[in-house]
């Protein structure tokens, strides 16, 4: 699973539940539009993190698959400069 596909299926389904509770909870109008306001920031909040988690975890995937890139290029380049000399000699 894509980590979009799971970021868009983590903020939809925050958002249904949190519109389900809302118009199903027996409150004033006036309650009810604060409500909405205070579940809406704490689900951009989260979907914030959600997001910052991600890009943190995608970093770090891709800083280890550029050192790892590093290393096999490195062993290339050892083994051609082994392969010159031994036929040179």
């Amino acid at each position: 699973m894509s980590a979009t596909k799971f970021l868009a299926g983590f903020i939809v389904g925050g958002a249904i539940g949190a519109i389900a509770g809302i118009l199903l909870a027996p409150k004033s109008g006036e309650e009810t539009r604060a409500m909405i306001a205070d579940t809406t920031k704490d689900v951009l909040k989260r979907a914030d993190e959600t997001v910052k988690e991600i890009q943190s975890k995608a970093d770090d995937v891709v800083s280890d698959m550029q050192r790892k890139g590093d290393e096999i290029k490195e062993k290339l380049q050892n083994l051609i400069s082994q392969q010159k000399e031994t036929q040179e000699a």
